[in-house]
């Protein structure tokens, strides 16, 4: 028999996918200025700091990289690696950031949550210590599903998640001890994301019926948690309250139905199936996140693109080969394609993908300029610098509008190596991130124990 617990438990993860956290209004948008809008797009197997060096450096550069001693390169100046070349009409938007560290978070294979939330954390419940940044943001720029998550997810073995094709743990937090879920593929995501504009009679019935439903667990939970005390009417409350956060999102989707219906993915019949591959899954699933911020149902998009043990099959030039990015963080090859060659593919790929999207919001007009203005993309590794990493190194690229509120961009920075005078970590740079945009925190996510120079507060010089 499935106890009432059970039951909340799944429809939480099922109904929407996301439980609202709080919203709060800020300054950063409002009805006459478009909002600020945050992709947050990672990578497993690590992303090696050397690949994203600009392959015309001067030999001062190049010592400078040796030593992973500070300076600042005009991209405009140099050209991009070539794995970055879908990404060369957008050097102006563009920064590679080189230098952060991260060994506060859990490295190695995986961080999990950490590296959105700077701290250690795997997948039990009690390591998660505070919302990830993703949606310190999205509090910051409210819309009605507040933060949506997105995800290759891995298969089989270790580090399965279960159902790839499903709703499953992502690499976000709305809390302490609170994992945000992602979908895993385009399917799933257009049947829970858009079902409120769906035209098919079956979806609509199943939408209503959900409605009611919540409804009714909802005065259930509230009428309960007032017999209660203590502890037992914290617990029910926060159901409750779950359960009221749902109800209230889907109004505010109902209200906005008209949009959304005009941007609902037209996508082809090959995104839909469950046995997708992986390219396949990514591009189905960019063309959901491009709907979701170009409808506004939300402005904070986390992607997975891929994870250690995502199954990767259709990259280009190995189309018929399973890539196993394990093996290839050990050097492996697939398909007579050596493994540092690999990481460039998939490199490539994302790079694809990300080029897909800037281009797409470039191309959609807003206020005085187009939706690329108001946003931000950061591409990042999930586990730092290599394969079995150790949080030395965190490299980012960046691609921002016109209207950001940091001062990077068209440049290679190289930030002062792991504990040099001046060094910075990921709680530096997501503190900068923080402040930028209204949230006047004095350090965001855990220090490094081991650093012994001054490591809190932001990166002054990235505030302009």
């Amino acid at each position: 028999m499935t106890t009432r617990r059970e039951f909340l438990s799944h429809s939480l993860a099922g109904i929407g996918a996301l439980s609202l956290a709080s919203q709060s209004l800020s300054a950063v948008s409002s009805p006459s200025k478009p909002p600020m809008r945050f992709i947050f797009m990672h990578k497993g197997n690590g992303l090696l700091p050397d690949s994203l060096m600009l392959p015309t450096f001067e030999r001062e550069q190049l010592d400078a990289e040796k030593r992973k001693s500070a300076f600042v390169a005009d991209l405009d100046d140099h050209e991009l690696p070539e794995w970055m070349s879908p990404l060369a009409g957008h050097k102006q938007n563009m920064t590679i950031l080189q230098g952060l560290s991260g060994k506060m978070c859990t490295t190695g294979h995986h961080t999990w949550c950490s590296c959105l939330g700077a701290y250690k954390a795997n997948e039990r419940l009690s390591t998660i210590r505070w919302a990830t940044v993703d949606f310190e943001l999205a509090d910051l720029c409210p819309s009605p599903f507040h933060h949506i998550e997105l995800a290759c997810f891995p298969s089989g073995g270790g580090n399965s998640r279960g159902n790839i094709n499903g709703i499953e743990k992502g690499f976000s937090a709305r809390g302490p001890q609170q994992p945000n879920y992602a979908f895993g593929s385009p399917k799933i995501a257009m049947q829970e994301l858009f079902k409120s504009v769906s035209a098919d009679q079956d979806a609509q019935t199943r939408y209503q019926l959900e409605r009611q439903v919540l409804q009714f667990l909802s005065n259930d939970e509230s009428s309960l948690a007032r017999q209660l005390s203590g502890i037992e009417q914290r617990k029910v409350g926060n159901y409750a309250n779950a359960l009221n956060d749902i109800r209230q999102q889907n109004a505010r989707v109902e209200a906005m139905g008209e949009v959304i219906r005009r941007h609902v993915p037209q996508l082809d019949v090959k995104y839909l199936s469950e046995n997708l591959t992986t390219v396949d899954r990514q591009d189905g699933l960019v063309e959901v996140l491009l709907s979701t911020l170009i409808s506004g149902m939300t402005n904070v998009v986390a992607f997975t693109a891929d994870e250690l043990g995502t199954p990767y099959t259709g990259l280009p030039g190995i189309e018929g080969e399973n890539v196993n990015l394990h093996d290839v963080g050990h050097g492996k090859s697939f398909g007579g394609v050596e493994a540092l060659d690999i990481r460039g593919k998939v490199r490539h790929q994302h790079m694809t993908l990300i080029d897909r999207m800037v281009s797409r919001l470039k191309s959609v007009p807003e206020g005085q300029g187009n939706m690329f203005d108001n946003t931000v993309l950061f591409y990042l590794p999930n586990n730092g610098e290599t394969h079995h990493s150790k949080g030395t190194e965190w490299p980012f690229v960046v691609l921002a509008g016109n209207n950001a509120r940091l001062d990077i961009a068209r440049r290679y920075i190289r930030l002062p190596g792991y504990n040099q005078s001046g060094h910075k970590t990921l709680g530096n740079w997501y503190t900068t991130i923080l402040n930028a945009y209204g949230n006047p925190i004095n350090h965001y996510g855990a220090l490094d124990v081991a650093l012994t120079i001054d490591q809190k507060g932001p990166i002054e010089q990235f505030l302009g």
